[in-house]
């Protein structure tokens, strides 16, 4: 059974599309992380190391519910066997066994928030030939300015994806901060691609905030000012980082990549000024 966190009425449940060993050694990956943060992260997230020391990639979608309302699907995996992902990531994924696993039916879903449009967050999107949304009744959700880069974050495959949203009608294009209720609200978190957006869940003294590749192993927990081989734009994406992690005080970290879906973070953890030197 998938894993889930409760916040009043609203649950947000972890969907593990896959995991494998990352395509690049994790130093590589993360250039100026010290022996020191390497320690420390494989301390807190001790599944995302190999005993060979390579990094160990979870893949990972959530679906957020209000009771037993309509569901809210944050990203959307890896994908089948033919999706854009096949180059490096571990597919087909298993989306649609953990979903029905969570008692979601596709249908069920109203809303897909693509935290950005690399392959392993847009995998189970449109599938077929020709594409079809997979969620047949969600509107798909998208900064404009990721959908203006599409065509350099994954060239050849914008037209497999949004084309099918457009012609279907359910590509709903975003510019910046947006409420779909009062207590899921989406913010743009710039850097790791131009457009990228996190979603930030608030109930009662709660806070979850589900990153996206804000941040995508623990070292960036331990240092958040380390850049990853793979963001845009380094400093505006250690920027967001910073300020997410500094101003919205969030209780609670959901995230793609890390063994584990849900960090807690009891207390905001002390990080320095974005415009700090590290």
């Amino acid at each position: 059974m998938p894993l889930s966190r409760t916040l009043g009425s609203i649950t947000v449940t972890a969907l593990s599309d896959g995991e494998g060993v990352f395509f690049q050694p994790r130093d590589e990956a993360f250039p100026l992380a010290t022996a020191a943060d390497w320690q420390e992260a494989d301390r807190r997230d001790p599944g995302s190391v190999t005993d060979d020391g390579q990094w160990w990639l979870s893949f990972r979608s959530f679906a957020i519910r209000v009771d037993d309302g309509p569901v809210t699907l944050v990203d959307a995996g890896i994908g089948p066997a033919d999706a854009p992902a096949a180059s490096w990531a571990p597919v087909p994924g298993r989306l649609p066994a953990e979903l029905a696993a969570a008692g979601i039916d596709p249908a069920d879903v109203d809303t897909v928030v693509l935290t950005h449009l690399h392959s392993d967050h847009i995998g189970w999107a449109v599938t077929g030939t020709p594409g079809r949304p997979y969620f047949p009744n969600a509107s798909y959700l998208v900064q404009r300015a990721d959908l203006d880069a599409a065509g350099a974050l994954n060239p050849g495959f914008p037209a497999g994806l949004i084309a099918p949203l457009r012609a279907a009608g359910q590509l709903r294009v975003l510019d910046g901060a947006t409420t779909l209720t009062p207590a899921v609200r989406l913010l743009p978190t710039p850097g790791h691609t131009p457009g990228h957006q996190s979603v930030l869940v608030t109930a009662a003294d709660q806070r979850l905030l589900l990153t996206g590749d804000l941040l995508v192993h623990a070292v960036q927990l331990v240092d958040p000012t380390l850049a990853y081989a793979h963001e845009e734009d380094p400093e505006t994406a250690r920027i967001s980082r910073l300020t997410a992690l500094k101003s919205l005080n969030p209780t609670l970290l959901a995230t793609p990549h890390l063994a584990t879906p849900f960090t807690p973070l009891a207390r905001p953890r002390p990080v320095p000024g974005p415009g700090s030197p590290r």
